[in-house]
């Protein structure tokens, strides 16, 4: 059985320290965590890590930021452009030429990113709950912020249990995967560095990509034939399913599946049809 203790690594980069956990043998999986507190690559995957990694050599990434990675100040810079390059960082200090990359909400943004900006890095995009670039708001819908992001931020500013409880509940679309477990696993992750919490609402003002860089992933996207297997919750309340069929109508060689009765963690409420679909994707 594949623990966490017993998978930790950790990785020098050119700029920060990473810290991931890896298991398997195969082709290379790179999961990509969401924005979350107390999001971690543990924490996102860890129902999809043990099976995965049957399959293929399985990595899951801890963002500088986020978990137990270096610390992030996003002051000056645009942390999803800082993602991608922890990406490359991450796969040029490991020699892993090509991967396929597997993300949720801003960990699939960051797989599109790579698959627009480095195409030649990516073998596979996978995203789930993924914002699609190309429009000025990016995360936000015309009212301002989702019910989903009101909730981040709120427990962002304030790590409370009640807010990590309704953290949880607004990510789920069954509340029987609201878990008291899973909040308590949120909540320490969080608490295990306040710096990574101050940090992210620092950056909470540059959270869209600007213009041109955005103009620039969307055309880069429209170009790349890279397969592209887009999973969308229907019930998602942070980044609403009407981004998964933007970036299905751009994406020339991508394929929208939309799970019923799922909120914006696909691969926890449905983790055994995930997992499956994930599998035959990269082996089709």
């Amino acid at each position: 059985m594949i623990t966490e203790a017993q998978t930790s690594r950790y990785i020098d980069t050119l700029r920060w320290r990473l810290h991931y956990h890896v298991a398997g043998e195969g082709h290379p999986l790179i999961m990509l965590h969401g924005s979350g507190p107390g999001a971690s690559g543990w924490s996102n995957f860890n129902p999809n890590f043990e099976v995965l990694a049957r399959r293929f050599k399985v990595y899951l990434l801890d963002f500088p930021g986020w978990g137990k990675s270096s610390e992030y100040d996003p002051t000056g810079e645009n942390r999803f452009v800082a993602n991608v390059e922890a990406i490359r960082l991450f796969m040029d200090g490991l020699g892993i030429e090509q991967a396929a990359l597997v993300g949720n909400s801003m960990g699939g943004l960051a797989a599109l990113m790579m698959t627009a900006l480095h195409n030649e890095r990516v073998s596979h995009c996978i995203t789930m709950g993924a914002p699609a670039p190309g429009g000025p708001q990016l995360f936000f819908q015309p009212g301002g912020a989702t019910e989903g992001l009101k909730v981040l931020f709120a427990t962002y500013a304030d790590p409370s249990p009640e807010n990590f409880r309704k953290l949880v509940n607004v990510m789920v679309f069954d509340p029987a995967y609201a878990t008291e477990e899973l909040m308590n696993q949120r909540s320490e992750n969080a608490l295990a560095n306040r710096a990574h919490l101050a940090n992210f609402l620092k950056g909470v003002a540059a959270m869209n990509i600007d213009s041109l860089r955005q103009d620039e992933v969307f055309a880069g996207l429209a170009k790349a034939t890279t397969p592209a297997l887009l999973i969308h919750g229907r019930d998602d309340r942070t980044v609403g399913v009407e981004h998964g069929m933007r970036l299905s109508g751009v994406m020339p060689n991508s394929s929208l599946v939309v799970f019923n009765r799922c909120g914006h963690w696909a691969q926890l409420e449905h983790a055994a049809r995930f997992n499956t679909m994930l599998a035959a994707f990269i082996d089709t």
